[in-house]
């Protein structure tokens, strides 16, 4: 008695590009006995057995339905419109690495049922793979060229060539594939020249280039000397420049000290008190001085009467003082010894 049975041939793994199309082949017979509605689902086997099945497209009573995973929505159908005809397999469209996993398909019409299951594997190209040179570009030094893509899934595999001059790689070069690295030692500058990097893995490659220039050794005691030397003369127009700013912050400092320090060249005039006080003590200085004798012909000035600021004027400006009419007393009566009492004349002479 025949069956329902899948047909297509079986493959346990698949390994495709990110961003690429794959199909996942399931065709199948039906039997005479098979007298059942068509039922066909896809089914993502999550890696941990605790979880459940996740439909993903399905096909059942002549109409297909594809809005139960949400993450292949829009990038997954069956590859023949009309799966009834005996092709349930499925296409899903711009794979991505998410995509990973295992897919079943089941295949039911009663009482027949049949299943299969594909492993896919959604591999990254290598990209942005970029090289360089690490350590001294001179004759007699090693140099290594480095080779590494950002993004690539593993295992990744790289390669150099040399693209300018010789063809063939440096004699004492070392190659590592898995790491990138290509170690030229005691090199020459025959090793200069343009070198080529390709990073490949099972679905795509990628490439770059690095040019490599060899020079003799740099001098490298000049260098230092000429850097001494520089270093100096700037140290020097430094201190120059110093020098020369807070000499010149003097300068404005003395110059504004300058000019506004206050000489006094004349002497204040004399108030007419400081000048009454004067006169009266020369007076007296003079009086006491004076014999009796002497001062018969003087006349007692009143008391009453203050110098003014005319003593200090030229004599032809001076006022004319009258002489006191004032008698002196008769002091021998008294037992006293008689004073006289100067007097002032016109032209303002003492008499």
């Amino acid at each position: 008695t025949r069956s329902l049975s899948i047909t297509s041939v079986e493959q346990p793994m698949v390994e495709k590009a990110q961003g690429d199309k794959v199909t996942l082949p399931c065709t199948f017979v039906l039997s005479e006995e098979d007298e059942g509605p068509l039922d066909i689902e896809w089914v993502l086997i999550p890696a941990d057995n605790q979880k459940k099945e996740q439909i993903i497209i399905m096909y059942a009573v002549d109409r297909i339905y594809n809005h139960y995973y949400a993450a292949m929505t829009g990038r997954m159908q069956f590859t023949n419109p009309d799966p009834r005809s005996g092709d349930g397999s499925l296409d899903i469209l711009n794979l991505k690495a998410a995509d990973t996993g295992t897919y079943q398909c089941k295949v039911k019409k009663a009482p027949g049922v049949q299943s299969q299951k594909i492993q896919l594997t959604v591999l990254v190209k290598p990209a942005r793979t970029k090289c360089s040179v690490e350590g001294s570009q001179e004759i007699g030094k090693d140099v290594t060229l480095k080779c590494a893509s950002q993004e690539g899934s593993p295992l990744l595999s790289y390669d150099w060539r040399r693209v300018s001059g010789r063809q063939e790689l440096p004699a004492t070069s070392t190659l590592n594939k898995n790491t990138g690295e290509l170690l030229l030692k005691n090199a020459s500058q025959d090793y200069s020249g343009t070198y080529h990097c390709i990073a490949s893995n099972r679905v795509g490659t990628d490439e770059c280039s690095v040019e490599l220039n060899v020079t003799p050794p740099i001098n490298t005691a000049g260098i230092i000397a000429g850097a001494i030397i520089g270093t100096l003369l700037g140290l020097s127009v430094l201190a120059f420049l110093v020098f020369c700013c807070c000499k010149k912050h003097r300068e404005k400092k003395y110059e504004k000290e300058v000019h506004h320090d206050i000489r006094e060249d004349v002497p204040p005039p004399k108030s007419r008190s400081s000048t009454a006080r004067s006169y009266i003590g020369s007076n007296r200085s003079s009086l006491g001085s004076m014999s009796p004798s002497n001062m018969e012909g003087y006349t007692k000035t009143p008391y009453s009467q203050v110098p003014s600021e005319d003593f200090e004027r030229p004599p032809g400006q001076n006022s004319t003082f009258a002489p006191s009419k004032v008698a002196a007393p008769n002091l021998s009566r008294m037992g006293a010894v008689p004073v006289m009492i100067p007097a002032q004349s016109k032209d303002g002479s003492i008499v």
